[in-house]
């Protein structure tokens, strides 16, 4: 980027900045990093790639930028599972939070799923350095619930994958939950359901 962008960006900087990134996460979670292009994201913005370039390096920067930016909402859901509350409706209305994501943002979960299935190369630093100290904060409180009996006797770490398993399935296999359920039902309702009953078992003292 010139010299010159150092200052306050202009609004018409900032608005293309933004249809940038929005049509590089486009891109992003439907063709994952190694299949997508800088001429993709520059056709799904409507702009010049080198006007693409003049606000990013090259695609590697894009798509850190946009993991970056995900990181702070895909941890809100744990972040306020609180301690304080009743152990199996905070974990309960974890689930529906993170199945609620998968709704409103399946974009962003496929982003995220693509770059796990490729070792994490360019997160792997916010996985270890925010990640990884919220879920073992959070595993350690899931067991001391337990070890209180206010939750039978379960694995926290699997549990949590088990959530991730279960919610985020109905964003990153979008298309094969469509095909399978047909396209013009919305799977959300009844996996809400679904899923609360089965995780209420699960956690039943």
């Amino acid at each position: 980027m010139p010299d010159g962008a150092s200052k306050k960006p202009s609004r018409i900087q900032k608005r293309n900045r933004g249809k940038i990134l929005d049509a590089a996460l486009e891109v992003f979670s439907r063709h994952g990093f190694r299949g997508a292009t800088l001429d993709q994201i520059a056709a799904e913005a409507g702009l010049s790639k080198p006007n693409i370039l003049y606000y990013f390096d090259g695609k590697e920067d894009i798509h850190v930028t946009l993991l970056s930016r995900l990181m702070d909402s895909w941890l809100d859901p744990l972040v306020a599972m609180n301690p304080q509350g009743d152990p199996a409706t905070e974990i309960l209305s974890y689930v529906q939070r993170k199945l609620d994501m998968a709704r409103d943002l399946p974009r962003e979960s496929r982003l995220f799923a693509n770059e796990i299935l490729q070792g994490a190369p360019r997160i792997e630093p916010e996985l270890t350095g925010h990640l990884k100290p919220l879920f073992d904060e959070k595993c350690a409180l899931i067991a001391s619930w337990s070890a209180q009996g206010r939750l039978p006797p379960l694995d926290p770490q699997h549990l949590i994958f088990s959530i991730w398993a279960t919610t985020q399935h109905y964003a990153d296999f979008e298309s094969q939950v469509s095909i399978l359920m047909g396209p013009d039902e919305d799977p959300h309702a009844r996996a809400s359901t679904h899923l609360r009953r089965m995780f209420e078992a699960m956690l039943k003292v």
